[in-house]
């Protein structure tokens, strides 16, 4: 059943634009997503508790003038409560159509690109969920990915070659699966079980050929030839790692 407020003209409505912008580097933003940070009246964008910016936020910093725009900050549940959860998320969309039933269009910035393990997939679901009159569109943008690919000099695939790219879990099962059947893996966010990984890695006879990179293109970037020398050590929770047979 469509709510009462919702039965405008979809055109009174504004859009709910999910925007990747990119790695790291400000200059690997598309020029639609240039346009549309521009354009856009509101620019949503994951905050913290405290009103700090995020990795997103700090990467379109060069691209909009918060004095025309309103800058919103969302604050993204961080609990495993299911009612915490769905009453956080609510939240979260609610802010967003109190911007967009006003005939406000928001970009919501996600770094990389929004339909790849991003924030903006659960976000799009619900508003679409419970405001169904709201148009949604992703502008896509270049994951981290292929950022880590360049910054190693590396490509991920050639010819029939596959690809995997894999969240990093403590499921050393899951982790072994992965790297038997690709010949390049892509494990996402490894800090958390990085010497498990690599103990994986040693088990398969494959520790020579793992490199790792955190935040990269950014100014911040660091990069780990030999994941090897990371045994022990604590990593940015923005670190991919990259095997290639």
């Amino acid at each position: 059943m469509v709510k009462a407020e919702e039965q405008l003209a979809p055109r009174s409505l504004g859009t709910l634009y999910g925007v990747g912008v990119g790695p790291g580097d400000p200059e690997l933003i598309t020029l639609k997503a240039c346009r549309l940070l521009r354009e856009c009246p509101v620019v949503a964008y994951p905050a913290t508790k405290k009103g700090g910016k995020s990795y997103a936020h700090e990467i379109i910093e060069l691209h909009v003038n918060p004095e025309e725009t309103v800058m919103l900050g969302l604050v993204f549940p961080m609990t495993k409560d299911p009612e915490l959860l769905a009453s956080g998320w609510n939240r979260t969309v609610e802010l967003c159509w109190a911007e967009l039933r006003q005939g406000r269009d928001v970009a919501f910035v996600t770094e990389g690109d929004p339909n790849l393990y991003s924030t903006f997939i659960h976000l799009a679901r619900l508003m679409q969920e419970l405001h169904p009159g709201v148009p949604v569109v992703s502008v896509p943008g270049i994951s981290s990915v292929l950022g880590a690919a360049a910054a190693l000099e590396q490509p991920l695939a050639d010819g029939d070659q596959r690809v995997g790219i894999i969240p990093a879990t403590a499921d050393r099962e899951a982790l072994k699966e992965a790297l038997l059947h690709h010949e390049t893996v892509v494990f996402l966010k490894v800090a958390k079980v990085l010497d498990l990984l690599l103990d994986v890695l040693d088990e398969l006879g494959l520790s020579g050929k793992a490199s790792v990179v955190t935040k990269v293109t950014s100014p911040h970037e660091t990069v780990w030839r030999d994941a090897r020398d990371l045994r022990g050590k604590e990593l940015e929770y923005l670190s991919l790692m990259v095997v290639s047979k």
